[in-house]
């Protein structure tokens, strides 16, 4: 199979090759938490690259409940026309652009000044860096049955833009995440306990979604392959959620990990060794016996025949993250023959933690750069890209606490 050729998806969509933009956190929405002119100008870039499948950075359902500071929340028509805007430029190249909806649930920085909430009162442990998040307190159905409008809710806006579809995010540990492991969810009611109660509000929530827009508009789901913890979400919890979403989502893609235990970043924490490239590729073979829909991959894919290599084993999309964040054209290149194989250099820091957030720092770094219409650096010292990014954190934290007691003092 040829990573150009076109794709058809269950609702009839195409995507005109195999290559996707996986999801990164770019932290560049504007003052009012919408679409900001540079990461308009980031889609911009990515659009000329040739991709045919574009995932969008987290969008929030709900602005009390963010990932990070800067990011883009879409909870009402606001302001639609920016994300009108955001649609019809990272649309003008061809692909599909979905656009990826999250909760972070217990995974908000305390830095923001918001309550946190989870499946269980269950604290984040990251070590040194565990008094980084707050301890969450538990979820009311109350909560659960807000949560799951608030996701029909950004997806109806979504498609009301112009974005072909939505991916609903249930992976990297986030609420819905959450919700599918067994460390964090140890609720002992039907929220709870077996596989197909933790996978009750992630199906839920496609259901609603699919009922409410129309059927040429993607319903995606991004689902962890494992938890990579022990005693997480396993591969056989993985399998079962992707036979239960059979006839429901157009595609699901297979990433793994969480703050905890940062496998898309290629490090597990239960003693699995995972592949220096295609991390997930493995996991999702054995996922694609039971699969009824195609399966998109993602984890360190960056050269051409790794990427074959994955479309040849049964999967149908190659998702890459760094790598386009370091060269936006690379689909052209690789239909031009040219041997790019772009990738950041290694942080062998003794602080894996750490390490993770430096890693993370020097792919925001190049998003950045990109945004302004630069070059990307990916020489830049890992240490410098963690301390603007950490200063930036700062700046946003405190524009997003300013944006909140706003909200509070002029509610719409």
């Amino acid at each position: 199979m040829n990573l150009f050729t076109p794709l058809t998806l269950p609702n009839g969509a195409v995507l005109p090759n195999r290559l996707g933009k996986a999801a990164m956190e770019e932290n560049m929405a504007d003052a009012d938490h919408a679409p900001s002119d540079e990461l308009i100008r980031l889609y911009g870039a990515w659009a000329r690259g040739g991709v045919g499948l574009m995932l969008t950075g987290n969008v929030m359902v709900d602005g009390r409940a963010m990932t990070g500071p800067g990011g883009v929340v879409l909870e009402s028509d606001s302001h639609l026309d920016r994300f009108r805007r955001w649609a019809q430029v990272a649309r003008s190249g061809g692909a599909q652009v979905w656009m990826q909806i999250n909760h972070p649930g217990r995974q908000m920085p305390a830095a923001l000044g918001q309550r946190t909430w989870a499946p269980s009162a269950v604290a984040l442990d990251m070590g040194k860096f565990s008094d980084r998040f707050a301890v969450p307190r538990e979820m009311a159905l109350a909560d659960i049955v807000e949560v799951t409008s608030r996701f029909v809710r950004s997806a109806q806006l979504a498609e009301q833009a112009g974005f072909t579809g939505v991916q609903i995010h249930a992976a990297h540990g986030y609420l819905l995440s959450q919700f599918l492991s067994p460390l964090v969810n140890q609720r002992r009611d039907e929220w709870g306990g077996s596989i197909e109660n933790r996978a009750r509000l992630l199906l839920g929530i496609v259901r609603a979604v699919r009922q409410a827009v129309s059927p040429q508009f993607v319903v995606a789901v991004k689902l962890n392959s494992a938890d990579f913890q022990r005693g997480g979400f396993s591969p056989d919890d993985a399998k079962h959620v992707v036979q239960a979403l059979s006839g429901l989502a157009d595609l699901v893609e297979l990433s793994g990990g969480s703050y905890e235990a940062p496998a898309m970043q290629g490090q597990a924490r239960d003693g699995r060794t995972l592949a220096r490239e295609a991390y997930f590729l493995s996991f999702a073979q054995d996922i694609a016996a039971v699969a009824q829909m195609p399966l998109m991959v993602t984890g360190g894919i960056r050269r051409a025949a790794v990427a074959t290599q994955v479309i040849d084993s049964g999967v149908a999309v190659v998702g890459m993250g760094t790598a386009l964040a370091i060269n936006p054209n690379l689909p052209n290149d690789w239909r031009a023959g040219l041997p790019s194989a772009p990738a950041l250099p290694p942080i062998n820091w003794n602080n894996k933690m750490l390490a993770s957030m430096a890693n993370m720092a020097l792919v925001k770094f190049q998003l950045r750069r990109l945004s302004r219409g630069r070059k990307p650096n990916p020489k830049v010292w890992p240490l410098r890209a963690l301390v603007l990014d950490q200063l930036g954190a700062l700046r946003g934290a405190r524009r997003y606490r300013q944006w909140v007691a706003q909200r509070e003092a002029h509610p719409a």
